[in-house]
């Protein structure tokens, strides 16, 4: 059955549409952390969708709203008035710590910062944008046009400048064998230099942990040193946190804060999690800066209210169960328990992460350089071991990415180590 879908799926779909593993799997059902196939096998799923089944498989009170309000109406389109979507914003509006906040829903990451670039470079007139190495913010063009990260660039063409700045990544490039004070130091005299030669951009765009990049992240307090270098020259900071958002990282409800000094960004973005599993993104701004559009302009399935109902039950699920002190507290585990089972690998560089946000990247032993072929062993010995993860990395996709769902416990987070144990020591 798998070899059929699979012959089916390489016939009518793109050949850049890419699979994982070397005998792709069907995904027939889940429940809890974990999933089973079409062969009836069971995963522990340290993956969620990409980060996007973010509390649980098969919620019941996800369920439950999303049936009751399929019952009612399913959309209606941004033309009439709709109260989830308004019940939503207002909830993500209060959280988000931007005041004046406005709030539009989209149904997708990309479509989010998409959003947020249009907006920048119209309330600045100016289409320079400051962009991050080894970032990723989705896949419509301006998106694009600001992914710092070559394997997810498929052009260079672009209806943005996008200028690219040092600090995404701690343990790599130029300033890497700084200390944390002097590492920040140089990236921002690095940016003040680069200000120094072009005309004034409309924003920055940053992750405050890079996703796709394999869950790279600088020292606290970059983004808060850059924003006032920024905000003495009005650029605008847009904090993407697709990935980061919703207490994901355990420490922070959002990843910006990690970076507060001096307060909230101008702009944040968010998606994925939010739905868990449904399609909803979204942008939220300074009210005079949502407002900055002179023309027409909606989103015809963006807040629609079969995924606000669902947005709004896992919302109020996540804060009631206190989601993100579990992600700080068995992500603390995790990781630490990774660590101990990665020191006996000569082939991981490093463990880095927050929360329930965690990277291993690899190399070949006794150097920096990249080994994706290690990466793709070892998800496939995580597969075999009944574990789903990910990867990543802006040096030839050579980082495991593992972000289980945020209701993960202790015990499932011992098992999946374990099996990650086993994956890690099965390329020595």
């Amino acid at each position: 059955m798998t070899d059929d879908l699979l012959g089916r799926h390489r016939s009518v779909l793109p050949d850049w549409l890419a699979l994982y593993y070397e005998h792709p799997i069907e995904i027939t059902h889940g429940e809890g952390r974990h999933v089973w196939d079409s062969d009836g096998n069971r995963y522990l799923d340290f993956f969620g969708g990409i980060l996007t089944t973010m509390t649980a498989h098969a919620l019941p009170e996800v369920t439950k709203a999303v049936t009751e309000q399929a019952g009612r109406i399913v959309h209606s389109s941004t033309l009439y008035l709709n109260r989830p979507m308004v019940d939503l914003a207002e909830r993500i509006a209060q959280l988000s710590g931007i005041p004046d906040a406005r709030v539009f829903f989209t149904t997708s990451g990309t479509e989010a910062n998409d959003t947020a670039l249009l907006l920048a470079t119209t309330y600045r007139r100016s289409n320079t944008v400051l962009a991050m190495r080894n970032s990723y913010h989705g896949r419509s063009f301006s998106a694009v046009g600001v992914t710092g990260n070559r394997g997810w660039s498929p052009t260079s063409l672009s209806p943005l400048q996008t200028l690219y700045v040092h600090g995404g990544v701690r343990s790599r490039g130029p300033f890497a064998g700084l200390d944390d004070y002097d590492f920040v130091a140089a990236c921002v005299d690095d940016l003040k230099d680069l200000l120094g030669h072009t005309r004034p951009p409309a924003a920055l765009i940053a992750e405050p942990i890079q996703g796709v990049g394999g869950f790279t992240s600088p020292p606290d307090g970059l983004y808060a040193a850059f924003r006032e270098v920024l905000h003495e020259r009005g650029i605008l900071w847009i904090s993407d946190e697709v990935q980061t958002g919703w207490g994901r990282t355990g420490e922070h409800f959002w990843g910006w804060q990690a970076h507060a000094r001096g307060g909230p960004p101008d702009m944040l973005t968010f998606a994925k999690g939010i739905g868990n599993g449904m399609s909803i993104g979204g942008v939220v701004a300074r009210a005079e800066i949502m407002n900055c559009l002179d023309a027409n302009s909606i989103s015809t399935f963006g807040g629609t209210q079969i995924t606000m109902a669902a947005g709004l039950a896992n919302l109020n699920y996540l804060l009631e169960h206190d989601l993100q002190g579990n992600a700080r507290r068995v992500g603390g585990l995790l990781t630490e328990r990774l660590r101990a089972a990665a020191a006996h690998v000569p082939a991981v560089r490093e463990v880095r992460g927050r929360g329930l946000m965690i990277g291993i990247e690899l190399t070949k032993p006794g150097t920096d350089e990249a080994d994706p072929a290690a990466a793709s062993a070892v998800l496939e010995a995580a597969r075999e071991g009944g574990l789903l993860i990910g990867k990543g990395g802006g040096h030839d996709t050579s980082a495991l990415r593992i972000a289980p769902p945020l209701s993960l416990n202790v015990a499932e987070a011992e098992e999946g180590a374990a099996i990650l144990e086993d994956a890690l020591r099965s390329i020595q």
